[in-house]
């Protein structure tokens, strides 16, 4: 036979084949409408030698007895397609009668079957990772196309690790009949980042965009910094979405490669053509009719003239909701922006209302081991009241604070809590809390040192969502951390050896005893100090009962029960030491009220926090004792991105205690947290040279935070400490020192920074102690 004829002959076989499957369909089309519905009689695995029929059909979807549906048999061509199984896929369908069908599903398998996988050269990813890389693994049928594929999966997992110059040949495994699959890799050395640049910022400075890129540099020539292509495309999308929240509409950034001559290393280059900072030449709202244009705009933080900025913007598209929502109206609010001329952007608001509605439920989603309850009680929504928009943010807020829900957006995180149809009229709203888990137990080993305290090491088991009812019922119970856990409550139990200090307290705490305003704490505790005059150790326990007046006001009461040790008194010290031997009791009853509006527990930048408390102490002594402080946080300067907050921070601090209360009760300055410049309880009155303490204090604070780098890790501060301790309410010698440090924070140690400072005394008392350097590292506090 000629070869056209070879040729024409399966094209003709091809051809009718097609006609008959069209006709064929075309009948059971026909059937359908005649009959409405076609059914299958059977399905047909056919052509299949070394896969069993079992396995095709638990892959298909197509059942005998069930409905014929054309989109699910294509689907499961699909499917087994997928599997890498087969070389070749078809479903031909035999028509029966009745309104029946039987389903073939003819597969062509590949003619051999993988009997060995070698990866020649992999010597940085292991045999197992490669084989879970590419699917292959010895038994399969061998699958020229997918063995292909697993080339570029192999190569892509070699530059995702640095190595640019990786290379992978398929040796065996291309062609129908081989047996073998046999990958040659040539890793080629990892690529590292020497330094990151840019070129063309004016906004800000190089420094700071370097905050905004996940690209890291290589530390000391040693640790990290491996460049990976994707990461680095990834940069150029952040700092363009960076640009633009800032009014720079017409950003472009590209980066660049400068290599070293050992094309081991290179310089990262982002090239950004920042444009024009747009500026705002108008601002208006369309759509409302509620409320009036100018009560939404009248606090607004968009204004004509200024730059555009996407933070305000989204602020006060919260602002007009918040307006609508505290009056229980819905209302969808879109920002539209339209240029009227270069450099020149409108900001429209878009406002879209909805009647008022009522909550008619609440769901929450992904709480697997957390009580409904602790979560109920953070949301300030109920079924059948006024749906409060604002209060869903108010509730996202309160559900982060509790610091046991994952707040990484790539793990599911932070807590969502929504209306689940929002922009229906339907006045009955249902609302989706959406919560993702994580680890609350931690077990931490910490070392410190401080002017203060000396050495002192710190293991910490803390849980934060403790539940002291949850008893386990099983071993399971336990291993799978179900048991006691669940009920938002805290449990710590903390060591603190050390040089002149150990501490071991144990500190169980209910935020929300009974599902209510109240917190309940309790804890016991023993501690060991070593001082100058005399070693003092106390054993006790207290119990605190607080009352959440509203978002910033708290009322605490405190009961607390101690045995006071007073040991190595020298028989040379005062009359007042020498009284105090021995051990004592002392009951205190202390009753306190804080105002706490600060941005940040860890480093304010505005807000203030205000402490005011009595206490009455009986016992073996009976005084009482009144403190109030105040501190209060003012940001005078930031950079253009609103980073790098140069804070003004202020503190003072007034006590008295009554003239019957010991020594080892009394109020004693100087050292870190009290007057810098001073040695650790070097300010007080004092008798033949020994610090006896005073009955009252006075301190003062000013000082001035300044960021010195441009993640805001390092920053200086300069301060002026002043105040007093006196033996009676008065001010006798009123002390001043100035000084400036650092405080540093180390990612690896957490939030906590490590504080330096230098003090020097300007006007000091006639037997102070002075200290220059006060330094505070670790996890004591």
């Amino acid at each position: 036979m000629r070869a056209k004829d070879r040729l024409i002959s399966p094209l003709r076989r091809a051809t009718a084949a097609a006609l008959v499957g069209l006709l064929l369909f075309g009948a059971i089309a026909w059937a359908q409408n005649q009959t409405g519905k076609i059914f299958v009689e059977d399905v047909i695995p056919e052509g299949n030698h070394a896969v069993p029929h079992q396995k095709i059909m638990g892959v298909v979807k197509t059942r005998p007895g069930g409905e014929y549906l054309q989109e699910t048999v294509n689907e499961d061509v699909r499917r087994l397609y997928e599997t890498k199984l087969f070389a070749n896929v078809r479903a031909q369908l035999e028509r029966t009668g009745d309104n029946k069908v039987k389903v073939h599903f003819i597969v062509a398998e590949y003619p051999s079957t993988v009997q060995e996988v070698v990866y020649q050269g992999a010597k940085h990813l292991k045999p197992d990772e490669l084989e879970t890389l590419t699917g292959i693994r010895k038994g399969a049928p061998l699958n020229p196309i997918a063995n292909k594929m697993a080339v570029q999966a192999i190569l892509k997992r070699y530059n995702d690790m640095g190595r640019l110059f990786a290379g992978v040949e398929l040796v065996e495994g291309d062609k129908p009949g081989d047996t073998r699959v046999v990958f040659n890799i040539t890793e080629g050395p990892v690529v590292h980042v020497r330094s990151i640049k840019f070129t063309g910022n004016t906004f800000v400075s190089g420094a700071r965009l370097r905050t905004q890129v996940d690209s890291s540099i290589q530390f000391l020539g040693i640790f990290g910094g491996t460049y990976e292509p994707m990461r680095a495309d990834l940069d150029v999308a952040h700092l363009e979405e960076y640009y633009r929240s800032f009014g720079y509409q017409n950003v472009h950034v590209s980066r660049e490669l400068e290599w070293d001559p050992d094309f081991r290393h290179l310089h990262l280059v982002y090239h950004v053509q920042e444009g024009p900072r747009y500026r705002v030449t108008g601002v208006q709202v369309d759509g409302n009719k509620i409320v009036g244009s100018d009560q939404l705009l009248e606090l607004g933080r968009v204004h004509p003239g200024d730059f555009y900025n996407k933070g305000a913007a989204e602020a006060d598209k919260r602002r007009i909701q918040d307006i609508y929502g505290y009056q229980g109206y819905g209302v969808t609010v879109r920002e539209q922006d339209f240029s009227t001329g270069p450099g020149l952007v409108a900001v429209h608001y878009a406002v879209q209302e909805r009647p008022p509605a009522k909550v008619a439920g609440i769901t929450i989603v992904g709480n697997t081991t957390t009580r409904d309850n602790v979560i109920l009680r953070q949301i300030p929504l109920y079924p059948g009241q006024i749906l409060s928009y604002p209060d869903l943010r108010v509730a996202e807020k309160n559900l982060a604070k509790l610091g046991i829900f994952e707040m990484d957006p790539t793990k599911g995180g932070p807590p969502h809590v929504s209306v689940i149809d929002p922009e229906s009229d339907n006045p009955l709203k249902q609302i989706l809390v959406n919560v993702q888990e994580t680890p609350t137990g931690s077990l931490i080993f910490g070392v410190g040192v401080n002017s203060d305290a000396g050495l002192v090491g710190s293991i910490a088991l803390n849980e934060r969502n403790f539940d002291i009812t949850r008893w386990p019922t099983s071993l399971d119970d336990l291993l799978s951390g179900q048991a006691l856990r669940g009920a938002g409550q805290e449990l710590r139990l903390e060591a603190v050896p050390g040089t002149q200090l150990q501490r071991y307290t144990a500190t169980f705490r209910e935020p929300y005893l009974f599902d209510s305003l109240f917190g309940f704490t309790a804890s016991a505790y023993y501690y060991d100090r070593i001082y100058n005059e005399y070693r003092e150790s106390r054993l006790g326990t207290r119990l605190s009962l607080s009352r959440r007046l509203n978002p910033y006001w708290t009322v605490t009461g405190t009961v607390s029960l101690e045995e006071v040790g007073i040991h190595d008194v020298s028989i040379f010290e005062p009359e007042e030491f020498q009284a105090v031997r021995g051990d004592h009791f002392l009951a205190g009853f202390r009753l306190g009220i804080t105002r706490d509006t600060r941005d940040s527990y860890l480093r304010a930048t505005e807000g203030s926090l205000v402490e005011l408390s009595a206490e009455e102490v009986t016992g073996d002594y009976t005084f009482p004792r009144l403190t109030v402080e105040g501190n209060k946080y003012w940001t005078v300067y930031e950079r253009a991105d609103g980073s790098g907050r140069h804070v003004l921070a202020a503190r003072s601090f007034l006590g008295w205690a009554g003239a019957n209360t010991p020594v080892f009760e009394r109020f004693y300055g100087g050292g870190f947290r009290s007057m810098r410049g001073f040695e650790f309880r070097g300010v007080g009155p004092t008798d033949l040279g020994f610090e006896t303490g005073g009955d009252f204090e006075w301190l003062n604070s000013l000082e001035y935070q300044v960021p010195i780098l441009a993640n805001d890790h390092l920053w200086g501060v300069f301060f002026v400490d002043s105040g007093t301790v006196e033996s009676t309410m008065e001010i006798k010698d009123y002390r001043v020192a100035a000084g400036a440090g650092l405080r540093i924070q180390v990612p690896m140690l957490g939030p906590v920074p490590i504080a330096l400072d230098l003090g020097f005394p300007i006007i000091k008392g006639p037997h102070d102690h002075e200290q220059v350097f006060s330094f505070w590292v670790g996890f004591f506090h």
